[in-house]
């Protein structure tokens, strides 16, 4: 994740602004944490010392180690991801007695329906992005998935 310092500054300022003690942002597999020392932010809001003797600390921004997402070194998938574009449940077919929408092997082409994402009641349909052959799926069905999380590959 690459963060331009005129970026980490406006945080700090949020920050400062609303009074909040720390931020944290994910992109993916990486983070940024920016904090602020509680016990500067509770004298500041208590009005204890003067406004002249109130020093706010520079923020400290702590770089997040990536999270592995793959531990199997072995399985090395190749291939598009098809991605999760929203909190929801995941259904591989659209009824439990009705077969699945793709299956690993199967050839798919562009906007076809590979699986479906409910969320608050709605079914939404997921297409495919590319033409190709699903190669994995990584979802159980009826299994909950979170944003961005990955679905399936197509190669």
């Amino acid at each position: 994740m690459n963060f331009e310092t005129d970026y980490i500054k406006k945080l700090a300022k949020i920050l400062a602004d609303n009074d909040l003690t720390e931020i944290t942002l994910e992109n993916g597999e990486e983070a940024i944490v920016i904090k602020r020392d509680k016990e500067v932010v509770s004298k500041i809001s208590s009005d204890v010392i003067p406004v002249q003797q109130c020093v706010q600390p520079a923020p400290v921004i702590q770089q997040a180690a990536p999270i592995p997402t793959n531990t199997n070194k072995e399985e090395e998938i190749k291939g598009t991801p098809i991605t999760s574009p929203m909190v929801g449940t995941f259904y591989a077919a659209p009824s439990s007695d009705d077969e699945p929408f793709v299956k690993v092997g199967d050839i798919v082409k562009k906007g076809q329906v590979v699986c479906i994402i409910e969320a608050m009641k709605l079914m939404n349909k997921i297409e495919s992005e590319v033409d190709g052959k699903i190669v994995k799926i990584c979802v159980e069905n009826a299994k909950p998935v979170e944003y961005g999380q990955v679905l399936m590959y197509v190669e």
